[in-house]
């Protein structure tokens, strides 16, 4: 079988089906080659699904709390196998509308495994996953014979995402050792769980898996939680996850595992001593790294670097026609990017000037309880990059409406040019705040200042009032602090 496409896209996660989309849009006609699931690791063993999982656990911690509310159970149990249950119809709905908008747009999607044998031709193999097998099926299918397919594409994107990053002292084995791919369809937790990993994908886990019981311990290289995130941010979180039992080592190594029967024994060093923690299982989550091989990439001259794709502002590779977008890339493993890379690369190859990308003020959100949310530089690296710095804090505990929701820990951090009073960088930790970040993202992009983000009159009782405080206090103005 061979046809003949404006644009090929290799990958269906929010890269990838993204590009899909906005091509189709644009009038390209388009495939999408997949190998396994539609929408990709995000939608199926990442974002979406941990996200479900997150919600459950927080109603969880209020049922925990159901005293401090006026209420009161008995015989209370809390079954993670529903939760998790739940996680997966979830994430099928979300294929489901994937599915839907290729359709919608005309995007032919081919099931199979992508493979460049020239900078305009693309490969498909069959895929070997019995998940794809039996979960893509659909009207805008391609069926793929059984020798395989080559396509030919005026253009390809690549975005084949990222996998877990291997850790040589932590050899998954899908049982007692495991990554987040498989602990996103874990039903049965074990009594206790060393996560090594303190960055997003660790600390949500952490606080599914400590809401539902499970003694967990965090073991992090770094001296401290979240690393990317302002020190403050990660301060509080650390005292936050204390508070719920947790066990937090930072500035250590996990050195090696031994199996036990009943579960394994993780040899630790920090601060130059050594300890053994025994649990009963390991979920490995140190970042991920990019799925590059067996793309044919050397073969037709496409430059790799340490990071992952090497691309220009507007993603395209050394290869002309030949663009990479999303985790492949190594710039910022985060959905929200890859989506944003998509629209600008597809557009590029429209010749519609698209902005080019700027990732220092990207949002970064982490969804544990308290919430992480931010963009731009953190206070330190923006002293070091020679900035006069004002900052503006406010506190969670002063907001009203965090308080009548009983969620205090958490703050806002502006950090701020003093001379312009412009958004260096805005990093928050507290109820919600993803769903505040966009108002400091927005006030970023605009080019306002505290000024107008203190004059900006917030409802009350709201947690936005926290942001409005927070560019005040930045001023030496702050009312309510």
């Amino acid at each position: 079988m061979e046809s003949s496409y404006d644009l090929v896209v290799i990958g269906s996660g929010p890269g990838g089906y993204v590009a899909a989309i906005r091509a189709g849009q644009l009038g390209l006609k388009t495939a999408i080659v997949e190998r396994e699931a539609l929408g990709g690791a995000c939608l199926n063993w990442g974002c979406i699904p941990t996200k479900a999982l997150l919600k459950n656990a927080e109603i969880v911690s209020y049922v925990r709390r159901a005293e401090e509310f006026g209420l009161s159970f008995d015989g209370f149990r809390a079954d993670y196998s529903v939760a998790m249950a739940r996680s997966r119809r979830v994430v099928e709905r979300n294929t489901r509308g994937v599915r839907f908008l290729l359709r919608k747009n005309n995007v032919e999607h081919i099931q199979g495994t992508g493979r460049l044998v020239g900078s305009n031709r693309v490969a498909v193999e069959p895929s070997q996953s019995e998940l794809g097998r039996g979960s893509l099926a659909g009207p805008n299918r391609v069926a793929v014979e059984p020798e395989g397919a080559v396509v030919e594409a005026k253009n390809v994107i690549i975005a084949t995402g990222a996998r877990p990053r291997a850790v040589p002292a932590l050899p998954v084995d899908g049982n007692r050792i495991i990554s987040s791919r498989e602990s996103i369809v874990l039903t049965d937790l074990p009594s206790s769980m060393v996560i090594v990993g303190g960055g997003a994908i660790g600390v949500e886990f952490a606080y599914i898996y400590a809401m539902y019981g499970v003694e967990v311990t965090i073991v992090e290289l770094l001296p401290r939680l979240v690393p990317n995130e302002d020190e403050d941010i990660s301060t509080q979180l650390e005292r936050s996850f204390r508070g719920l039992g947790m066990k937090v080592l930072t500035g250590a190594a996990v050195t090696g595992v031994r199996n036990r029967p009943d579960g394994v024994t993780v040899s630790v060093e920090q601060g130059g001593a050594a300890q053994s923690i025994d649990a009963g299982m390991v979920l490995v989550a140190v970042g991920v790294q990019p799925n590059v091989e067996d793309l044919g990439l050397e073969g037709v001259g496409v430059a790799v670097d340490r990071a992952g794709i090497a691309v220009d502002e507007f993603l395209a590779t050394s290869v002309p026609g030949v663009y990479a977008i999303g985790d492949v890339t190594g710039k910022m493993p985060l959905a929200h990017v890859a989506s944003a890379q998509a629209v600008t690369a597809v557009e590029h190859i429209m010749g519609m000037e698209p902005q080019p990308m700027e990732y220092v003020n990207m949002p970064r959100t982490t969804y544990c309880n308290p919430q992480i949310a931010s963009f731009g530089l953190t206070e330190a690296q923006a002293r070091e990059q020679g900035y006069d710095v004002n900052v503006g804090v406010f506190n969670a505990m002063a907001n009203g409406k965090a308080l009548a929701m009983g969620e205090t820990e958490g703050m806002v951090k502006l950090v701020v040019d003093s001379r312009y009073g412009e958004l260096l960088g805005g990093h928050m930790i507290g109820p919600e705040v993803t769903e505040l970040l966009g108002e400091l993202s927005m006030t970023r992009m605009l080019e306002g200042t505290t000024l107008e983000l203190g004059w900006t009159v917030h409802p009350h009782p709201s947690l936005s009032e926290m942001l409005k405080e927070a560019a005040l206090s930045a001023q030496g103005r702050a009312v309510h602090s």
